[in-house]
């Protein structure tokens, strides 16, 4: 009787859950074992700032019930802390001790929030101080909705960082009532995926909203008196939560040799150039020079390496990433790397209504792109560019200009088009539902980010779904 193949996934999140899914469906013929740090099942990240600003419960970021995992015959360990991966004797060590064989690991570790270097962050004992706060978990958001809820009225905060989880959040504080602003050291926002006339925008948006923001100014020391910054301002506040970026969390892959630059080294098929039988997969992993980031690349990792692990001939050669922002009235889109990508630039930019619409176009195919302010053609535009679709000359400049040109707009979208990354449903498995309710329990499009909203409402009205 041949031994069945054990795989253990270290990690948790969103990529792991697409990837016990993807094998699940692959009908993959081994034993998994999911090891997870946190107490909680997996959740989708991308909407903890909606549950900080109140729109969405903590339950509807549930991606699968423990229940679920059972069911499929995959053990589930939440609150399981991997301590080391011993490579010669295939196992992984617990901090309690208990060690897991493995024929084949995965590493879906994620990333880790960094400290920005401001004095008086952290305390003697090596605790944050008490109005500090990261945001990146579940655990993180619950800890600050308490600080939240437990502020007086007329209550300030600082949110240190102005790319999008920064923005996000200080709309979520702003909303709750909390008088909000944002120090961002770079001379704009969102300075590593949009321009200076992007970031200008944003800014004057963010303005209108009640959200003061000073950028190319960096916080360099946290007093009783507040938080000071390297231009000589001081702005008092009740709260500082940090939103100034992450590292790949790499520490087991480094301790157990494994080659690691920014991330852990993964070749063509995801695997440690190393060790053939350790993977790694979404922000703790880098392939060809580059780490991730984003959720939509993790999921395309995680179908990818479910392929490979079933016995499909694959190669992973990256991604193409949208990236979006989920905010009540502050709506931003990216498509690639609009800022490093070469091409030509199709541009419209109206600062008194707040809108700025780039697309970067080579060989009349989007190559990247970005959307502020208006995204109401965001499901036609990324289906473009995902498929590397030819345009006609004149093509790219009326996708900017109109907002919803006649017999051109989102319903029209193939059946098989993805229209929501955050729960990987299509246009045709919305208009398969028979009502609103079941499009929202079915599918989840729902509760994904911003950008597809309005995609998805738009294919669930012309289905005449009823509620």
């Amino acid at each position: 009787m041949n031994k069945r193949e054990r795989l253990v996934i270290v990690g948790n999140g969103m990529a792991t859950t697409r990837l016990v899914e993807e094998l699940v469906a692959r009908r993959y013929d081994g034993d998994i074992i999911v090891l997870g740090d946190e107490e909680h099942p997996a959740y989708n990240r991308i909407l903890l700032s909606a549950v900080l600003e109140g729109t969405h419960p903590i339950d509807a970021l549930t991606l699968r019930q423990p229940e679920w995992y059972a069911a499929q015959g995959v053990e589930l360990r939440t609150g399981a802390r991997v301590l080391e991966i011993e490579r010669e004797l295939r196992d992984v060590m617990l901090v309690d001790g208990t060690k897991i064989e493995f024929d084949k690991l995965v590493l879906a570790t994620g990333a880790i929030p960094t400290l920005p270097p401001i004095r008086g962050l952290v305390q003697l004992d090596g605790s944050l101080h008490p109005k500090v706060h990261a945001f990146r978990s579940l655990a993180d958001c619950e800890r600050l909705i308490e600080a939240v809820e437990a502020l007086p009225e007329g209550s300030r905060a600082v949110v240190v960082g102005g790319g999008l989880l920064g923005l996000q959040v200080a709309r979520a504080l702003s909303v709750r009532g909390v008088a909000t602003e944002v120090v961002e050291g770079t001379e704009h926002l969102l300075s590593q995926q949009v321009d200076r006339r992007g970031g200008v925008v944003l800014k004057r948006h963010l303005k209108k909203l009640g959200t003061e923001v000073y950028t190319g100014a960096r916080a360099v020391r946290l007093t009783d008196e507040g938080l000071k910054l390297d231009n000589g301002f001081s702005l008092e506040t009740d709260l500082v939560v940090l939103t100034a970026g992450g590292r790949p969390s790499t520490a087991l892959a480094r301790r157990a040799g494994l080659t690691v630059r920014r991330g852990v080294v993964v070749g063509d098929q995801l695997q440690s150039v190393d060790d053939d039988a350790i993977f790694a997969i979404g922000d703790c992993a880098e392939h060809g020079g580059k780490v991730t980031g984003f959720v939509p690349p993790a999921w395309e990792q995680a179908s990818l390496l479910a392929a490979h692990l079933t016995g499909e001939d694959v190669k992973y050669e990256g991604s193409r990433s949208v990236a979006r922002l989920r905010a009540t009235g502050l709506d931003v889109a990216v498509l690639g790397d609009p800022e490093h990508t070469e091409g030509d630039i199709v541009e419209v930019t109206n600062p008194i209504v707040g809108t700025h619409r780039k697309l970067v176009v080579d060989g009349n195919v989007i190559v990247a792109g970005t959307l502020i302010g208006d995204l109401s053609r965001i499901g036609l535009i990324t289906q473009l560019f995902d498929r590397r679709t030819i345009l006609a000359d004149s093509e790219p400049g009326e996708l900017l200009m109109n907002d919803r040109p006649e017999g051109d707009s989102s319903i029209l979208l193939p059946d098989e088009a993805e229209v929501c990354a955050c729960a990987g449903v299509s246009a045709g498995r919305i208009r398969a539902c028979r009502t609103f309710e079941e499009a929202r329990e079915k599918t989840r499009a729902t509760t994904g980010c911003g950008g597809c909203a309005s995609v998805v409402k738009e294919l669930i009205e012309a289905a005449r779904l009823p509620v």
